[in-house]
């Protein structure tokens, strides 16, 4: 069974790019573009790992992980958040709000995205079967 990732970033460019490698790569992908349609898809279909912008319109990432973690339902989903953010203070903030991994933006290298989530996949479901 292909695994589910909902992609979520207000750029649709570097979405509707990074949906084409990701498919190619045998994930379902299912984009967003904001916070706000994120929570939306999660309910409608729970994905098995959430990429999360932090800087968007509406709802930004940050919000959105916290509404994500204060739901029991979806609190178990690992998220990556994703980010041109990169000062320490804010991976520690994503990670003190709850995501499973905290990645730079721009992606230079795709192969070496694609091996985190497969790392972060992989964890979650070796974390589930025990």
């Amino acid at each position: 069974m292909e695994q589910h990732i909902l992609l979520v970033d207000d750029y649709e460019s570097f979405v509707r790019a990074t949906q084409i490698f990701l498919e190619k790569k045998g994930y379902r992908v299912t984009p967003a573009y904001n916070g706000i349609e994120a929570l939306e898809k999660v309910s409608q279909d729970a994905p098995d790992l959430i990429i999360l912008d932090v800087m968007m319109p509406q709802l930004d990432g940050w919000a959105t992980l916290e509404s994500l973690q204060g739901n029991p339902e979806t609190a178990t989903i690992p998220v990556l958040m994703l980010t041109a953010l990169k000062r320490r203070e804010n991976m520690e903030h994503s990670f003190a709000a709850g995501c499973t991994w905290f990645y730079p933006k721009p992606i230079t290298d795709l192969e070496d995205f694609v091996l985190v989530i497969d790392n972060i996949l992989t964890t979650t479901a070796n974390n589930d079967e025990s």
